[in-house]
């Protein structure tokens, strides 16, 4: 059975940082492209950064750049996603996705940021 448990959320204020986690489990981790995304209210998913399979390369949405890091630890099936100097802009539920080309798709339930003062 797949899962992905995403943590970390909370409350913080303008130009704080938080630390959130998505422990995957039921598929092989190390073979897939991870994501975070992040839905505010009343608006779209977004896209927020990835981390590739293979050799760890990352992408970033242009907001977020410069500003958060994404990573991964494949020994223990956890991605990450440091957020420092965050803004009222970034609070949203976050969600962590799994890919890997011709396979179906994994979503975490989602873990709430709220960014305020």
């Amino acid at each position: 059975q797949v899962q992905l448990v995403e943590s970390g959320g909370g409350l913080v204020q303008p130009g704080g940082s938080l630390r959130l986690s998505c422990v995957a489990s039921g598929f092989t981790f190390s073979s897939y492209a991870m994501s975070w995304y992040r839905q505010a209210p009343g608006k779209e998913r977004e896209f927020v950064a990835r981390i590739f399979s293979a050799g760890g390369s990352t992408n970033y949405a242009d907001s977020v750049k410069g500003r958060f890091t994404i990573s991964r630890d494949n020994a223990k099936n956890t991605v990450s996603l440091q957020m420092n100097s965050l803004k009222s802009e970034d609070t949203g539920v976050y969600y962590c996705k799994a890919r890997r080309p011709g396979l179906p798709e994994y979503w975490g339930q989602g873990t709430q940021v709220t960014v305020s003062s």
